[in-house]
């Protein structure tokens, strides 16, 4: 309690406090690969406990913006921090999850369900990455979560597209990482897949994680998420799903128009599948 012989407190501090620290805060951002350019000027704040749709063309910048934020790439200029962290300390002391697309898994690779999962946990084990009964019981009910424990000893390559997702999913659930990055988590998985990792989104979500999503299927964004970002190199529009979704806005990050069911204009309906990155404006 404050009074008189003590210092008086600034004015604004108490509302300072009170403020939530950004779990994801990134100032004046440029990213070159030598002389081609990735990311341009791109400023971005994401709250905990938010849910952000990340929409763009391929060769937008969506997977330089998820190394950015993963400390995996070295920026040409501007800041990056990961709950007040930099990214390199966020990634190594197990803030940050990445949820990888299909195609950068060496599917063959002999490592169990339990263990991909497993590997949530090394930012949280000593250096001698010895498992105690806590890693057991945090991968045990990651497993359990997205519906995977009786399939925990099967080869990764084995399960299908929708579950191999969710078992990358439930290695961030394992992890207990704060933020949690999904590289177009619904390509190529069923509706049943689908369905759990978007309840599973929310779930998190109300207990504080933010997620970052990259996805093609803007039909089903506005159903879970709590805001978009459509990129381009740069930011084009950050609002409500709603608002990103404005054909006007799309047509200014794909340079076509789309149909209000998440199609470019003259694409026919897809029918039992998700669209793959390949759809460029699907």
């Amino acid at each position: 309690m404050w009074n008189r012989d003590s210092p008086a407190p600034q004015q604004g501090s108490a509302t300072q406090r009170d403020e939530p620290r950004p779990a994801i805060e990134i100032a004046d951002l440029t990213v070159r690969y030598g002389s081609v350019l990735a990311l341009d000027d791109v400023s971005l704040t994401l709250q905990p406990g938010r849910i952000c749709g990340l929409i763009g063309m391929n060769g937008s910048g969506k997977s330089t913006l998820f190394k950015s934020i993963m400390g995996l790439v070295r920026p040409s200029s501007g800041r990056v921090s990961i709950a007040g962290h930099s990214p390199n300390h966020a990634r190594t002391r197990g803030l940050v999850s990445y949820v990888p697309q299909a195609e950068d898994v060496d599917w063959d690779f002999p490592i169990s369900v339990r263990e991909v999962a497993m590997t949530g946990r090394y930012g949280r084990q000593n250096r001698f990455r010895r498992i105690t009964a806590r890693d057991r019981d945090a991968v045990d009910d990651a497993l359990a979560r997205v519906g995977l424990t009786d399939l925990a000893d099967r080869q990764i390559g084995k399960l299908s597209g929708g579950q191999r997702k969710r078992a990358f999913v439930a290695r961030g659930i394992a992890q207990e990482a704060e933020i949690l990055l999904l590289d177009e988590p619904f390509a190529g998985v069923d509706k049943r897949s689908e369905r759990t990792i978007i309840d599973l989104l929310v779930d998190l979500s109300a207990d504080g994680a933010t997620i970052l999503i990259s996805t093609h299927d803007l039909s089903t964004l506005p159903s879970f998420a709590t805001e978009a970002v459509l990129l381009m190199q740069r930011v084009l529009v950050h609002g409500t799903p709603a608002d990103a979704l404005r054909p006007e806005n799309l047509a200014l990050a794909f340079g076509v128009d789309v149909l209000g069911d998440g199609r470019a204009e003259g694409q026919e309906p897809q029918r039992d599948r998700r669209p793959s990155p390949e759809n460029g404006a699907a």
